[in-house]
């Protein structure tokens, strides 16, 4: 993975995907203590970055192998990135779906016409129903994560982030990534070392669910002991991936870890100051910004919000007046 890939990506990508807004408020600099610029790609095609690395991985492909289809595996927003972009490639689409992931992502998957199977993600090995499923099928797997082409799609967004903070004149700051398996945060990191390299990736995970932080502290990849259990199912995944966690290891700063409470709290800020939809693991990045402000360094933060897929319960429990934010 290096900066030639994400150009090279970003150059298939060109008017294809959205490039997002920075957007900012006053109202989230009082509370985080400083300067916080939103990147905004819950405003991306399906309602997050996921797009950017489905659309990637599909162009990359031969004509010839694209026309046998694809498959991935995804909780429903890398599986709403692959379906699009492989219905606007005209090529047969299979997505491996958790059985407990949320119903709206499934109907869109469905919706973008792709064949849904679902399966058990306490039990079932999504790897392995994958490989076997694209092996019957002659489909070629296009990984959620670990998979070069789809890091160099996220790089998208870190080439746009370089640009974006210039025209804003912060040439350094911490940009907070939501992570699961990292495809994001390696794939920003990795461009901005190359464009912007006084911007620092911090990956920002669930409490309970962040293996990426402590994988980066241990200086080896560490697992979950479990893979339910938070409204953030968008980035809950059982280890780092072996491409993704290297660059990591290499070029992020610590990780950070937020509650479930705190991501709803951030779900609200990001509508009441923002007007944007938000869902719990894409805002995860905002809640570290806002709620955990003596973690993080310098006078300016850069923070993305990377989905906006929410359960409309999820959404309006965290908009409960009751809820600050």
């Amino acid at each position: 993975m290096n900066i030639a890939m994400i150009e090279a990506a970003a150059g298939r990508l060109a008017g294809v995907v959205r490039r997002t807004p920075i957007l900012t408020s006053p109202f989230l600099d009082e509370i985080a203590g400083r300067r916080v610029l939103v990147k905004a790609e819950c405003l991306q095609h399906t309602g997050s970055f996921k797009f950017r690395g489905g659309w990637s991985a599909l162009s990359a492909l031969s004509p010839e192998t694209r026309a046998q289809g694809v498959i991935a595996f995804s909780s429903g927003n890398h599986a709403q990135g692959v379906a699009l972009a492989a219905r606007r490639h005209g090529a047969p689409c299979v997505i491996l779906m958790p059985s407990d992931a949320p119903r709206i992502k499934i109907e869109n998957t469905r919706g973008l016409g792709a064949e849904v199977v679902l399966y058990d993600r306490a039990t079932g090995d999504r790897d392995a129903i994958g490989a076997a499923l694209a092996e019957s099928r002659g489909l070629t797997l296009v990984k959620p994560f670990d998979d070069p082409q789809v890091i160099a799609g996220q790089g998208t967004v870190g080439l746009e982030i370089a640009e974006q903070t210039r025209e804003e004149g912060i040439d350094a700051a911490e940009v907070l990534v939501p992570c699961g398996g990292g495809g994001l945060a390696s794939g920003i990191a990795t461009a901005l070392a190359a464009r912007a390299p006084g911007l620092r990736v911090r990956p920002v995970e669930p409490e309970g669910f962040d293996d990426v932080r402590r994988s980066l502290l241990a200086g080896r990849i560490e697992r979950n002991p479990r893979t339910t259990g938070s409204l953030c199912d968008a980035i809950i995944t059982p280890a780092p991936g072996v491409i993704t966690f290297p660059i990591m290891a290499a070029l992020c700063g610590p990780g950070l870890a937020v509650s479930d409470a705190e991501a709803l709290r951030a779900v609200a800020a990001a509508f009441h100051r923002l007007r944007l939809v938000a869902e719990p693991g894409g805002a995860v990045a905002l809640a570290a910004a806002l709620l955990r402000p003596k973690e993080i360094e310098g006078d300016a933060v850069v923070v993305v919000i990377s989905g906006g897929n929410v359960e409309p319960g999820t959404f309006c429990r965290a908009l409960d007046p009751g809820t600050p934010g």
